[in-house]
């Protein structure tokens, strides 16, 4: 595991991860009401507040109005635009399940889309919207607190928060800087430092968010670091959406807690849900590493950590689920939504050439038939769902809605107590 990956991407390999990676099944049908979900939930809680564990934070985002395969930037590089499909069976009709108006409808709301902020009135509005649906609910998060609290005399709080929901580099280099001021804030507030720890569990592309993160905190210098520090700060003079004092006050919030005592800083242990691999990790300030993908092994060449991404077959696939997580699995380098903005534009293609080499129509499909399903860094749990039908597509999300349900919580959390603190 890499301790000075300096903001490096990740490597697309189709090697056997060996004893990085387990393998397990969705068998859980028990309900929050029922005696047996009760105690397994206490259970972990006392382990977790036995580990040192002070506080559970759930990082998420919204796929309402977003583009959850990135598919307007493989427009923008070509696509069907250029001819490339030509040659390739099926590549027409898996692109055109990968645009929004396959899954968005009938969620489309031109009031409600990205950028998202951390506030109560974004979560409600999204909570009545879709439900469990791909969204953490303030519902999921008290069964979380309640039944984690059951077994501890300590209280273990959790809480969740909303990132902004931007899928392109800017977005996520500054939802990273948001979380760091949200995190020196809930140090303060529970007075943690380096006795304590912090779970944070990142769903979906959140887990970007906190992939980045790990870089930002990796122990050393770190000329990157430095070089999105100040491309940033070149930004915000000349963004004339922002505030510039205010964005600029931000940043150096931010190189403030960076530069902080280790000793006021608790440990992060951190739990991914359906990342796609993109962006890699930095070990160094960070502790426990774990990803968590929603897997079904159906090749038939006995590799079974890969997942199965012919071509001609996988629009096939993807409506009944066959194969687990599609967005997971596609939503890989070269993907992203595109800023509006030209300046935006202009600074995203700048943080795109510190941080993803690959770019093009033909990187991405060639990233894509890596079939890559666990990151480079952690221990990876690929876990069959079981999910197996043709409902709509806003009603699975194409095998990554299957995480923030609270059928699915009791499982999870077993898993994350027995890879982190058994």
């Amino acid at each position: 595991m890499p301790t000075d990956n300096n903001f490096a991407h990740a490597k697309y390999s189709r090697s056997n991860p060996g004893d990085r990676v387990s393998y397990d099944t969705f068998e859980s049908d028990l309900s929050p009401e029922s005696q047996a979900w009760q105690d397994g939930m206490a259970a972990a809680g006392a382990n977790m507040a036995k580990a040192g564990v002070r506080a559970i934070v759930c990082v998420y985002g919204s796929w309402i109005g977003s583009d959850l395969f990135g598919a307007g930037r493989l427009d923008e590089a070509g696509g069907l635009k250029r001819g490339y499909s030509r040659g390739i069976p099926g590549l027409e009709s898996l692109l055109s399940l990968l645009r929004p108006t396959s899954y968005q409808l009938p969620f489309q709301n031109p009031q409600l889309s990205p950028p998202f902020s951390n506030e109560d009135t974004f979560k409600s509005r999204i909570d009545d919207l879709v439900g469990e649906t791909g969204n953490i609910t303030a519902n999921y998060i008290n069964t979380l607190e309640n039944g984690l609290n059951q077994g501890t005399s300590a209280s273990l709080p959790c809480l969740r928060y909303l990132w902004s929901s931007r899928h392109h580099h800017i977005g996520r280099v500054e939802s990273t800087l948001d979380f760091l001021n949200f995190l020196a804030a809930l140090s303060k507030q529970f007075s943690l430092d380096s006795g304590h720890r912090l779970l944070v569990l990142g769903f979906g592309h959140a887990g970007h968010v906190l992939t980045l993160l790990s870089n930002f905190l990796a122990s050393g210098e770190s000329s990157s670091r430095e070089m999105l520090i100040d491309t940033l700060e070149s930004y915000y003079a000349q963004d004339q959406d922002h505030t510039p004092i205010d964005a600029i006050e931000r940043l150096r919030q931010v190189i403030s807690h960076l530069n902080a005592d280790d000793a006021h800083h608790p440990v992060l242990d951190i739990v991914t849900f359906g990342t796609p691999v993109r962006y890699g990790w930095d070990t160094s300030g960070i502790h426990h590493l774990l990803h968590i993908v929603n897997h079904r092994p159906i090749r038939s060449d006995g590799k079974h950590w890969l997942a199965k991404m012919d071509l001609p077959q996988v629009t096939y696939e993807m409506p009944a689920l066959l194969g687990g997580d599609y967005v997971q699995q596609l939503a890989v380098a070269g993907t992203d939504t595109v800023p509006s903005a030209t300046h935006e534009q202009e600074v995203n293609a700048t943080l795109q050439e510190l941080l993803e080499p690959y770019d093009g129509f033909e990187r991405w499909l060639e990233c894509a038939r890596r079939v890559t399903r666990c990151a480079n860094d952690g221990h990876c749990v690929l876990i069959d769902y079981q999910h197996t039908h043709a409902a709509i597509p806003s009603s699975h999300l194409f095998g990554h809605a299957c995480y923030t349900t609270t059928q699915a919580m009791l499982d999870q959390t077993v898993k994350i107590v027995e890879h982190l603190y058994s």
